[in-house]
Formats: structure tokens, sequence, C-alpha cells
């Protein structure tokens, strides 16, 4: 498994509901092509109305490489700076959990 955990920060509240059309857009790409990935969980943060985080668990590295060559992912990612005054991206080595199938 291999997971990353990131923290997105709009630049205001226009640019939010712009991102978050981005990412529902995206997210749909996601769940309809890419078996690899085991859990794409985006979240807005209480209290921090700018603010998303995302929680994105792959099978393994190759994965994660398939998921980042797709062309909708490329498009998200030239696309989600035009909203964004913050990125901070942290790359995970799963360790244990509940509701993650380690055997595929």
């Amino acid at each position: 498994m291999f997971g990353l955990f990131v923290r997105f920060t709009c630049k205001d509240e226009a640019a939010a509901a712009a991102f978050d059309g981005l990412v529902a857009r995206t997210g749909e790409q996601i769940r309809a092509n890419e078996p690899g990935t085991v859990i794409y969980a985006v979240h807005r943060v209480d209290g921090r109305p700018l603010e998303r985080v995302f929680y994105e668990l792959y099978r393994d590295k190759d994965a994660f490489e398939e998921h980042e060559s797709k062309d909708y992912v490329q498009a998200f990612l030239a696309e989600r700076d035009r909203y964004l005054s913050a990125t901070e991206v942290d790359r995970l080595d799963f360790m244990s959990g509940k509701g993650v199938d380690l055997e595929h």
C-alpha cells in the first residue's frame, strides 16, 4: 500500500467552489477507471472553509504512478493551481488499518 495526505488551501470562496467542481469531475473518473486506487477521499475542514484534505490510498506505487499518468489527473494537476494559495503533500507508508484489503 502507498498513500498520500494532501492539504489544499483555496484562494477565496469563489476559488473553493471552482476547485470543488474540478475535484468532483476528477473523482468521477477515478472511481470509474482506477481499480488500483483503494481510497480517494476528499474532505472539507471544519472551521476552515477554504481548506480541503485528500486521503489517497493505492494498492502500491505502481497503481499510484498509473493514477498520475491518467489524462484526467494530468488535467486536474494543470488546472488546480489557479484556485490554490497553498498545497502540502505527505507521502504515507501504510502500516495497518480497518477496511483496507491488504491482499490486493
